[in-house]
């Protein structure tokens, strides 16, 4: 049974639908889109930033006092944040750019502790395409839409797929050479390796139990702060390289026999590269 929303993710929950409507309006004239290069590879549109837009009024109109980290505008509000939206638009911006309809809303709530050290409270990961909404708070469970969800129960690579994050254009030659080192370690063991384009999702899909697991290299916190919650409160675990809790810019998300596996070819890739 679904729990009742607190008022934290009421919020969240609104936020994401609303801004929703206008990304599938802007997804269904896709071709009629002015688009502004950030970088090879990396596109913002019109889209992004009216999604950005939306949210900001929204989440701040719920709660005026709190911090943001959104990809498109960076950082604002008080440095000594107690609480702090972190938020992707659009995640998956090439796959909306290109017709392809995998991409997702992402926000998640951070919490600071009176120690300096904060934790996600709360993350929801939305595509609109699919209707589906997949959504957790600590300590209460990971949901899709009103199914509680649970990672996969596989024990062994060989029966595996997981998804990951390919480098492209920007990505920096150590972690080219990182990648290019898992995956060769990877691929001869297990049954299948993806590359859909949005992380939000692949962590999204890893607490559904889709994947068995989803690493990638080079990351940002927006893109994946909601998710590792839904994957911890589903029973999995989502840590840096070194196995720690930290939203950092290597992600190793997997169910728990398969995850101590996957950071140990991870963590040899990355020590290749700098070798």
């Amino acid at each position: 049974m679904m729990p009742r929303l607190s008022a934290h993710m009421t919020v969240m929950h609104a936020a994401a639908h609303k801004a929703a409507k206008r990304l599938l309006r802007d997804f269904n004239e896709v071709e009629n889109l002015q688009v502004s290069v950030k970088g090879p590879g990396d596109f913002v549109s019109q889209a992004d930033l009216r999604a950005e837009a939306s949210l900001r009024e929204d989440l701040e109109k719920a709660r005026p006092g709190y911090a943001m980290l959104m990809e498109e505008s960076g950082a604002s509000g008080s440095e000594k944040w107690a609480w702090r939206w972190v938020v992707d638009p659009l995640d998956g911006t090439t796959n909306f750019l290109h017709g392809i309809p995998h991409w997702a809303i992402s926000i998640a709530l951070e919490k600071r502790s009176s120690d300096g050290s904060s934790e996600v409270a709360a993350g929801v990961v939305y595509s609109p395409v699919n209707n589906e909404l997949f959504w957790a708070e600590k300590g209460v469970g990971a949901y899709l839409n009103d199914k509680r969800l649970r990672v996969s129960a596989r024990r062994e690579l060989k029966d595996a797929v997981f998804a990951t994050g390919i480098p492209f254009a920007v990505s920096t030659t150590p972690n080219r050479l990182s990648f290019a080192r898992t995956m060769s370690t990877l691929m001869p063991q297990v049954a299948g390796i993806r590359r859909f384009g949005s992380a939000a999702l692949d962590l999204a899909w890893t607490a559904a139990g889709r994947y068995d697991g989803y690493w990638e290299i080079g990351i940002k916190p927006w893109d994946i702060a909601a998710g590792m919650l839904i994957v911890r409160e589903a029973g999995g675990y989502a840590t840096d390289s070194q196995g720690k809790d930290n939203v950092a810019e290597t992600i190793v998300a997997a169910n728990p026999h398969l995850h101590a596996k996957l950071l140990e070819v991870v963590a040899d890739g990355l020590a290749a590269s700098k070798a």
